[in-house]
């Protein structure tokens, strides 16, 4: 498993596997965000599968699949609001990260400078220097 920080409360990762759910909450993680279509998966790491695995180790689970042409400012409030209610840490996971971190620099448009935010995700492993205009600057 591969958690990369952007926040003290908020991580997002590369697909995880069902049997990581007992490994993030042992870890301080309490909620599990899924940006990744089913469709992009075998059954066995489809939501339904991962879902039970996630309340099996006692953590909540939210399924919010976005493809890169989907990632809107509704869907980064969406998740914004998500992390926000979590009662302790929040991963978020797609194939790569690459679209979970896009999600989270949209939500922190206007609380963060563009720079902050560039910076977050960079140390994270992401590049997201094209997206800079949305992010003010």
């Amino acid at each position: 498993m591969d958690i990369r920080h952007l926040t003290d409360t908020h991580a997002v990762a590369p697909q995880i596997l069902p049997e990581d759910m007992a490994t993030l909450a042992a870890d301080g993680f309490t909620t599990v965000i899924c940006n990744r279509p089913d469709e992009e998966n075998p059954p066995e790491l489809q939501s339904p599968a991962m879902r039970e695995a996630a309340e099996a180790a006692g953590l909540s689970y939210h399924y919010l699949p976005v493809t890169r042409p989907t990632i809107t400012a509704d869907v980064a409030a969406e998740q914004a609001s998500i992390i926000a209610s979590a009662e302790g840490k929040a991963l978020a996971y797609c194939a790569s990260g690459t679209r979970c971190s896009m999600i989270w620099s949209i939500g922190k448009a206007g609380e963060m400078s563009a720079d902050e935010i560039l910076d977050r995700t960079s140390r994270a492993g992401y590049d997201l220097s094209p997206m800079r205009p949305l992010f003010g600057g």
